[in-house]
């Protein structure tokens, strides 16, 4: 399998390398015994059977809510947390207690209805819903790290994206979601949101909490249900790569 093209990064961000393929059933196991999983929804066994967790972070676009739902799918019964529930109406990167207060509850094995304090006032009908003896919780989210604090995530993926195509692809989810309104409306969204996340990543650095990343653009030629799994290179690793003053870089500090 060849390497593609590596990727275009942010400002700061190290690059990833030494990447393999890996099915998303064995990634999960590296991460996560899956005996152990296991044990927790059946409430069997000696071993551990508090709910495991594992975050994904990565970049807006980068891929994590795919990422996510395919590592939920392999363990009966898991569940999908997304921070932009916690997140909604909250001021920008400013929710991470949300997710402690959350992830304390689902620790201590109660069943768990949790309404974040901005949707009553809005209207926002539900709760996020983890129930008593979920073997698996994925947080998946642009800040999902968090979640390492005080040791609540078992596991943590960083996914690292080329920078120009998660601004294209996030801009065109948002407009087809009609999240953010038109395409220029959208635009203006994406810049004014992605400067705050620039500023939040830069500071919590969350590849260097990460147990492994996973390339959220092509960067192997990939078989089936295979990922792209590789690790933060050391500085003498580090080949040459594209950044904002190449040819074809489309950075996101620029203006719409």
């Amino acid at each position: 399998m060849g390497d593609l093209a590596p990727m275009r990064l942010e400002p700061g961000e190290p690059a990833a390398g030494a990447w393999r393929a890996v099915g998303v059933a064995a990634l999960l196991d590296e991460l996560l015994p899956s005996a152990d999983v296991a044990a927790v929804g059946a409430g069997v066994g000696d071993g551990p059977t508090r709910t495991r967790v594992l975050a994904v972070d990565g970049r807006g676009g980068a891929g994590k809510s795919t990422l996510a739902a395919r590592l939920a799918a392999v363990v009966p019964g898991a569940v999908v947390v997304h921070t932009d529930d916690l997140a909604w109406h909250e001021p920008f990167f400013a929710w991470g207690h949300l997710l402690e207060e959350l992830l304390d509850a689902v620790a201590r094995g109660d069943a768990v209805a949790f309404r974040p304090p901005a949707w009553e006032p809005r209207g926002r009908d539900g709760h996020v819903v983890v129930p008593a003896r979920t073997p698996l919780v994925v947080v998946e989210g642009t800040g999902a790290a968090l979640a390492t604090r005080g040791g609540r995530a078992d596991a943590t993926i960083w996914v690292q994206v080329d920078a120009p195509e998660a601004e294209r692809r996030g801009i065109a989810r948002d407009v087809a979601e009609g999240a953010n309104g038109d395409l220029a409306a959208a635009t203006a969204f994406w810049h004014e949101w992605s400067a705050a996340e620039r500023t939040f990543v830069d500071e919590l650095r969350p590849w260097d909490l990460a147990d492994v990343v996973v390339a959220g653009t092509p960067v192997l030629a990939l078989d089936g249900d295979d990922l792209a799994v590789g690790r933060i290179l050391l500085a003498d690793e580090r080949p040459g790569l594209p950044g904002p003053g190449d040819r074809g870089w489309v950075g996101r500090r620029r203006t719409p």
